[in-house]
């Protein structure tokens, strides 16, 4: 009896653990969906930086936990993309409070690291097919804009068409891993 009281003990404080990180990832997707695009049209450079850093700290934490999620599940290749996608995250942080044209070498160097990111949680059917589809689409796009950087295009950050309209897949696809995290809990 008191081994199966034990038991329950342990599971109880495993699924709160698993709640709590949850709960985290959700928020950090969150801040990273709507600042991010808030950043995107703000006017004010110190304003755009305080936003893209609040953004990018709130992805990076996100997609560890969301690594190590994976990787309790067995789900290597998603994890490995999620990683990959937080080191793109970084190396873009580096340029927030370097302005505009500061910003142009680490975001079309994120940008290739968020793309190979996007299609390694993409290509394993983990998540959603509708999440996957808009993964892939972003990571498409976000392709192009660090091949045309490689090529010698000064690409900023809030560049049209390219990246500014990368970012509502990318948004979709954070909603998409956002659902995921959170159905497990209804």
């Amino acid at each position: 009896m008191s081994t199966e009281i034990s038991s329950l003990r342990q599971d109880l404080r495993d699924a709160v653990a698993w709640r709590r990180m949850d709960i985290v990832i959700e928020v950090g997707l969150v801040l990273g969906a709507v600042l991010g695009m808030v950043g995107t049209v703000v006017a004010s450079t110190n304003m755009r930086a305080l936003l893209w850093t609040i953004d990018g700290t709130g992805l990076i934490v996100a997609t560890c936990l969301l690594a190590i999620r994976a990787l309790r599940h067995g789900d290597d290749c998603v994890a490995a993309g999620f990683l990959v996608y937080a080191l793109g995250e970084a190396v873009m942080s580096i340029g927030n409070t370097a302005g505009m044209h500061g910003s142009i070498a680490p975001f079309q160097a994120g940008a290739a690291l968020w793309a190979t990111g996007l299609v390694l949680t993409a290509v394993p059917k983990v998540f959603a097919r509708a999440t996957r589809l808009t993964s892939l689409v972003a990571a498409v796009l976000f392709a192009i804009v660090s091949v045309r950087g490689a090529l010698g295009q000064e690409i900023l950050p809030t560049s049209r068409p390219l990246p500014f309209f990368a970012y509502p897949f990318l948004v979709l696809t954070f909603a998409g891993w956002f659902w995921h995290v959170a159905r497990r809990h209804r």
